[in-house]
């Protein structure tokens, strides 16, 4: 018996250690934990792989998305009823360990009679059927209901957190919308901001995409859950802005006659940077077996689209290779997202003309049959 209660002491102080650290670098520290023996870590492996396996049978893209976007939230709820059982536990085993306790009824008390005062005790319940009787259980009990109360402000501070930063991280996307078209391209991101003599509108554009990648890369950094996060439309996604602004800034570059590249540059260096973390947050794996985002025909295509507004890509040799030099410090974690992350990336340039999202509404067609004006037979071009 007494060699049952050191196993349960040790083994409960072993399970409060594992969930205090994991709480602790999950919500407290700001950074990234390279280890990877971490409860968090185990849990978001064994939950992705089959809701991404379930959601994958789905045909419809609404459908999926729709599932998709439901696993950021739930994973977080069932986080902390993780880190919550975790705890009720280990005070159980360490309650069972050291002994002393009253049942006010006649019957035994069990194991899972201290599991279940452990819980009324964490819970700040206090029914008082089973009471500490020595002074390590009234320890323990005090020092449960304790972190009972700190576990509650855990819960009240961390999810205002998450959606506070997952708000900022979606404003911007929304605004590329009427930058950039929906789903966002680089191309037409180029040719909406030609028209802004001398280009200095896309390089606050650019600038503002800098700071929106660091914080991108700060706050999924520290709160990694908020890569599940998916955007409010199906068409967009933090991970193919990031991919749109990088394959803008590459193009500035590599050289578009009339534009200046020093603001491009800072914000490739921030976004790649970003990209390049945020991949191994996620435990992603290279994939050689990649399909080309741009090949040398549709290279071709893009000269041709950005030709059409007036922007001319520098060609040549040189060029080409300074581009496929610049696309391959990026295109491989992003690639690598994507396929982790269920994420499709966005084209370098549409194949055809595609509404904005604000240019589609559910009553346009109402509207049109009654011989009002709509907005869905506008494209893109005609507005920008």
């Amino acid at each position: 018996m007494l060699v049952l209660r050191i196993v349960a002491t040790l083994a409960g102080l072993l399970v409060l250690w594992a969930v205090l650290l994991d709480a602790l670098e999950t919500v407290v520290l700001p950074r990234r934990v390279r280890r990877q023996l971490r409860l968090t870590a185990w849990y978001y492996r064994l939950a992705w792989g089959p809701w991404a396996a379930l959601t994958k049978r789905i045909k419809s893209q609404g459908s999926r998305e729709a599932l998709l976007g439901y696993f950021g939230p739930l994973s977080l709820i069932f986080l902390l009823a993780l880190w919550a059982t975790g705890l009720i536990l280990g005070f159980a085993l360490l309650q069972y360990g050291t002994g002393g306790h009253l049942l006010l009824s006649n019957a035994q008390l069990t194991f899972g009679g201290l599991l279940y005062h452990s819980g009324e005790t964490f819970f700040t319940l206090g029914y008082g059927d089973i009471v500490p009787d020595s002074g390590w259980s009234r320890f323990l009990a005090v020092l449960e209901a304790g972190m009972g109360f700190a576990f509650l402000g855990i819960v009240i501070g961390y999810l205002p957190t998450i959606y506070s930063a997952f708000s900022r991280r979606e404003v911007e996307i929304a605004l590329l919308d009427a930058r950039a078209g929906s789903p966002p391209t680089a191309a037409e991101l180029l040719r909406r901001y030609c028209q802004c003599p001398p280009h200095d509108g896309l390089d606050r554009i650019f600038h503002a995409w800098e700071r929106w990648s660091a914080e991108v890369l700060e706050s999924h950094l520290s709160y990694p859950v908020l890569s599940f996060f998916r955007s409010q439309h199906n068409n967009q996604s933090w991970l193919a802005a990031l991919t749109t602004i990088l394959d803008a800034t590459a193009l500035v570059m590599v050289g578009v006659e009339g534009i200046a590249s020093e603001q491009a540059k800072m914000t490739f260096a921030v976004a790649r940077h970003a990209v390049v973390d945020l991949s191994q947050v996620v435990l992603t794996r290279y994939d050689p077996l990649v399909a080309d985002r741009l090949p040398p025909e549709e290279l071709v295509r893009l000269r041709q689209a950005l030709s059409d507004k007036g922007l001319k890509l520098r060609a040549g040799h040189a060029a080409e290779e300074k581009l496929a030099a610049l696309r391959a410090l990026y295109e491989p974690y992003v690639n690598a997202l994507a396929r982790s992350l269920l994420i499709v990336l966005p084209p370098w340039l549409h194949a055809e003309r595609k509404l904005d999202n604000w240019q589609v509404a559910p009553w346009d067609e109402a509207v049109a049959a009654r011989g009002g004006a709509s907005v869905s037979p506008y494209h893109s071009e005609d507005h920008f």
